[in-house]
């Protein structure tokens, strides 16, 4: 995490680990913030981390959220070093929307299948070593990525349910009671700018 994380991103992802942690099948999920250690987020909310970047921890599973400090955190040559090094030795990392900026930076996207949230595919597309994917969520062997905020709790849970199997992501899919409503209110949806997933929904 970092100043000006999106909180969704981090608090949806969070709770889901959390139940799995809770059922004894993984370590209780950290903070590693990337600057403060106190960081802000998007909206005002106030987070307390684990532990910094620069402290000795190798993540089994690293989630790299989204939020308008992702763009202030990748001008950090040492945070985008961590990046490069951790990712060598991790089993998975996840991108949530614009986490992105983080990813592309340090090169974890590369010659991958990738989305991000709508509002910034085109910036996306623009790396021609990046295949982009205009869905909810991708998979290309350890990197996944999900499109914005909101995205990022099913990209978690199809992360579960691949490392876990269907029956341990069915429970934590109830414990969170996380049945998302299929309504979609007024037009703002038709958007011609979104997604190609969003523009199926019309």
């Amino acid at each position: 995490m970092y100043d000006k994380v999106e909180e969704l991103d981090l608090a949806g992802s969070w709770e889901l680990i959390g139940l799995l942690a809770e059922k004894g099948l993984c370590e209780k999920p950290k903070l590693i913030s990337l600057n403060s250690m106190t960081p802000s987020g998007e909206h005002g909310m106030r987070f307390s981390a684990d532990y910094h970047f620069t402290d000795s921890l190798q993540p089994d599973v690293l989630i790299v959220p989204g939020g308008s400090g992702a763009r202030i955190a990748m001008e950090d040559t040492d945070v985008i070093n961590y990046l490069k090094k951790t990712a060598e030795n991790c089993h998975s990392i996840l991108s949530i929307c614009t986490g992105m900026y983080l990813m592309q930076k340090a090169g974890l996207f590369k010659h991958k299948r990738a989305t991000t949230h709508w509002a910034f595919l085109e910036h996306l597309k623009k790396d021609n070593t990046v295949t982009v994917v205009e869905e909810r969520y991708v998979k290309d062997g350890n990197i996944w990525s999900s499109a914005g905020v909101s995205a990022g709790m099913d990209m978690c849970l199809a992360f579960i349910a691949d490392y876990y199997g269907d029956d341990v992501a069915s429970n934590i899919q109830l414990d969170a009671e996380y049945y998302p409503s299929p309504t979609i209110y007024g037009e703002a949806h038709k958007n011609n700018a979104t997604s190609n997933y969003i523009k199926k929904l019309r």
